[in-house]
């Protein structure tokens, strides 16, 4: 992917973070499972989890801060946390995404680059984009409780 193409998707996936996260309280969770169902359930959350957490862990941008993560559990938390974000029937069993993130000085830049990385992670994977927009709506909100520089 070349850099201006890079760029583009990194101010796209930055704008929709801002323009969801301000319209959020009108897409709260409703208890259906169309987005759960169109992820591919369970099955198709993990798969691409596992390819972001591997994305991740290669992008120099934020890698530093995976050094001594269990990628493992990561991915197992992840998961959890996009399964019953997207109305499947799982419970996230972690921590705060405030106490996750406290003293991890995380930038909106770092952010962003997560973000991106979780939407190649969906393409990867041949989620939709009006999918991948639809969850990441539902993870707009954790800017503010994980961004802290």
């Amino acid at each position: 992917m070349n850099i201006l193409s890079r760029l583009c998707k990194t101010i796209a996936a930055s704008t929709l973070f801002i323009s969801l996260f301000a319209s959020l309280p009108a897409h709260a969770q409703t208890g259906n499972d169309a987005l759960y169902q169109s992820l591919g359930g369970k099955t198709g959350i993990s798969t691409f989890v596992n390819s972001f957490v591997a994305i991740v862990l290669d992008d120099a941008r934020i890698n530093k801060a995976f050094k001594e993560t269990d990628t493992e559990r990561l991915a197992s938390l992840l998961t959890e946390q996009f399964c019953e974000l997207s109305g499947g029937p799982c419970k996230y069993s972690g921590r705060s995404m405030a106490d996750v993130h406290k003293d991890m000085e995380v930038t909106n830049a770092h952010f962003n680059a997560l973000a991106e990385d979780l939407q190649i992670a969906m393409e990867k994977h041949d989620v939709p984009s009006s999918v991948q927009n639809r969850l990441i709506a539902k993870l707009a909100p954790m800017q503010r409780p994980i961004v802290s520089k």
